[in-house]
């Protein structure tokens, strides 16, 4: 009769039987004891037909597609990423589809890796250009969405390990789009609405995240002190950002109305995106292939050009790790250039 028993750190029980002379052991895919109890029975049912050449009975099969249909309606709805992941499966799908989870290798997917990577070198933007200018971000995204996904597995008990591990990611060109003054103004004056140019200025002149921006409640704002308050969002930690006195003139001069926590809203209810209009923006600005967080990206460049460190940028930004602000080391070579100066003066 089959026995139960657990691993080091897992709740998943597993079943030991011996049939015919022979031993079998695995994974019942369930913390119920109960339930893996009849798992067991079953499949030492399902291993003395075989043994004795008696006709199985069809196994339950765990389809790619099944499970990650599942896999997505347990995600939060407040998960940010959720949206990036249906993205993603979208890729993934024709690739992985009707395939048996149980079956799916590390190799499978660094297959798949491998052609959506060649599928991404052949398209016509890409024509001309080394292999190390193109940016593989969507399908790090897709790895990464895959690696999340069988770790859903392993939890559930459907898998032992999760096959995406080791998969290496492929390189990935950090975007530093940034604007010179000019253009600046003429995105700023390329806004068909106040809101829209309040916006945008705000990203700018502050560096917050588009979210960190429409999420922003007008308790968080300190005219007085000259200070803005970031709650934890993606990094989980508050940030604190100076007003400089152009924003200060800026904020000032927004209509508050005390049936709406906002900064950011439209006839005083929160104000849920902008990209139709920031799209406009750019088109009346000339500007082409701008995107809401690049402007991120022309604050950084902007502090760091005119002196800050980058550790004081880092810290404006919000970033976890030195390691994160540090691709904008290359906008200060006169500053790098004086510090060595100073450093090996002989006055």
């Amino acid at each position: 009769m089959a026995s139960l028993y657990r691993k080091k750190n897992s709740n998943i029980w597993y079943y030991s039987t011996s049939v015919g002379g022979k031993h079998f052991q695995g994974s019942t895919r369930t913390p119920d004891k109960r339930l893996a109890m009849e798992v067991a029975k079953a499949i030492e049912a399902d291993i003395i037909r075989n043994v004795h050449s008696i006709p199985t009975l069809n196994k339950n099969v765990y389809t790619f597609n099944a499970v990650f249909e599942d896999y997505l309606k347990n995600l939060s709805n407040s998960d940010k990423t959720i949206k990036s992941k249906i993205t993603a499966y979208k890729h993934i799908f024709p690739f992985f589809e009707n395939k048996d989870i149980l079956k799916i290798t590390q190799s499978d997917i660094e297959k798949y890796q491998n052609e959506r990577r060649s599928a991404i070198l052949t398209l016509p933007k890409n024509k001309n250009k080394r292999d190390s200018e193109i940016s593989f971000r969507s399908v790090n995204i897709e790895v990464t969405t895959l690696h999340h996904f069988f770790n859903y597995c392993t939890k559930k008990g459907i898998i032992d390990k999760n096959p995406a591990s080791g998969v290496k990611r492929l390189n990935e060109l950090s975007r530093l789009k940034t604007l010179s003054n000019e253009d600046i103004d003429k995105l700023i004056a390329g806004a068909t609405n106040k809101l829209t140019k309040d916006i945008i200025t705000f990203l700018i002149y502050t560096g917050c995240r588009k979210g960190e921006a429409l999420n922003l409640k007008w308790d968080d704002v300190d005219l007085k002190n000259d200070v803005i308050a970031i709650k934890g969002t993606k990094t989980k930690y508050d940030r604190y950002i100076p007003i400089s006195k152009p924003l200060k003139a800026i904020l000032s001069q927004v209509e508050k109305n005390q049936d709406c926590l906002y900064v950011f809203n439209k006839n005083w209810a929160k104000l849920t995106d902008f990209k139709r209009s920031f799209k406009t923006a750019c088109k009346y600005a000339g500007l082409k292939d701008l995107r809401i967080h690049d402007l991120r990206h022309v604050f950084a460049s902007k502090m760091v050009m005119n002196g800050a460190s980058l550790y004081i940028t880092g810290e404006l930004l919000g970033h976890k790790t030195p390691s994160m602000t540090k691709k904008y080391s290359h906008l200060i070579p006169d500053t790098l250039k004086k510090a060595i100066n100073d450093a090996f003066s002989k006055d």
